[in-house]
C-alpha cells in the first residue's frame, strides 16, 4: 500500500513539473494581450474578449526577406506575442531566420522554448551543444525541406556555409515568448560589463584578449 502512494505521489510531481515547464494553459478559448495594461503577470493580461477582432490574430509580412547587412550576415524577424497579441497563453511562436553568403546567427539559447527549424531555401549547418560535463557537439548539414530539433534552453547556431547563396529558414517555438540569450552578447557585452578579470580567468587568456573583445560593438540581429 505504502508503495503504491509513494508511486502515485512520484506520478503526480512528473506531471507537475511537466505542466509547470511550459507556458500557462488557456482557461478560455483566447487571451489577447492588452499591452497597455500596467497590471504584471506571468504573461500578459487579456484584453476584453468583446473587443477582440482578427487584427489581434494576424501579422503580415512573413514573405518579405530580412535585413542580412551587418557584421553575422544574418537577420531573425521574430513572430511572437508582442507582434500577434492572441499568442498569448498559447504556448506557440515562430521566427523567419535570413542568411547572406556566409551568414551566421551566431551561438545562443532560448531559456523558455523548445524550437524547430525548417530550411525553406539553401544550406545550413546547425547544431546545439549538450549541457555539462559532456558539452557534446550534435550538428548537422540542411538543405531545403529538412527539418533540425533544439532542445529547450541549450546552446545552438545556424550557419550558411555557401559563399554564393542566400539561406531562408522557418522555427517554430514552443512559447509565446520564448526569450533570447546570445553568448557573446550576454558575456562581452552586458551593461555594466563583467569584471575583466573574471572573464579572464573563466576563459582562461590574457585580460587583454577580454578588454579587446568588450571593446566590439555586440550586435542584435533580431527585428
Amino acid at each position: 500500500m505504502a508503495s503504491t502512494i509513494i508511486m502515485v505521489v512520484v506520478l503526480l510531481a512528473l506531471a507537475s513539473s511537466g505542466a509547470l515547464a511550459s507556458d500557462p494553459s488557456p482557461l478560455q478559448d483566447f487571451c489577447v494581450a492588452d499591452k497597455a495594461s500596467p497590471v504584471l503577470v506571468n504573461g500578459l493580461v487579456c484584453k476584453n474578449p468583446m473587443n477582440v477582432t482578427a487584427e489581434d490574430f494576424f501579422f503580415c509580412g512573413l514573405n518579405e526577406p530580412g535585413n542580412t547587412d551587418n557584421k553575422q550576415g544574418s537577420n531573425v524577424t521574430a513572430v511572437n506575442v508582442m507582434q500577434i497579441p492572441g499568442l498569448n497563453t498559447l504556448g506557440i511562436s515562430l521566427a523567419r531566420i535570413d542568411f547572406a553568403p556566409y551568414g551566421l546567427n551566431p551561438p545562443h539559447t532560448h531559456p523558455r522554448a523548445t524550437e524547430i527549424l525548417t530550411v525553406i531555401e539553401g544550406t545550413l549547418h546547425v547544431g546545439f551543444v549538450t549541457s555539462n560535463p559532456q558539452n557534446r557537439l550534435i550538428f548537422k548539414v540542411l538543405n531545403a525541406g529538412d527539418v533540425f530539433v533544439f532542445p529547450q534552453g541549450l546552446i545552438h547556431f545556424q550557419f550558411n556555409p555557401d559563399v554564393h547563396a542566400d539561406a531562408v529558414a522557418i522555427a517554430g517555438l514552443s512559447s509565446q515568448n520564448p526569450g533570447l540569450i546570445t553568448i557573446a552578447n550576454a558575456v562581452f557585452g552586458s551593461d555594466p560589463k563583467i569584471d575583466g578579470g573574471v572573464l579572464a580567468k573563466a576563459f582562461q587568456v590574457d585580460k587583454g584578449v577580454i578588454d579587446y573583445l568588450q571593446k566590439q560593438f555586440w550586435m542584435d540581429n533580431s527585428n
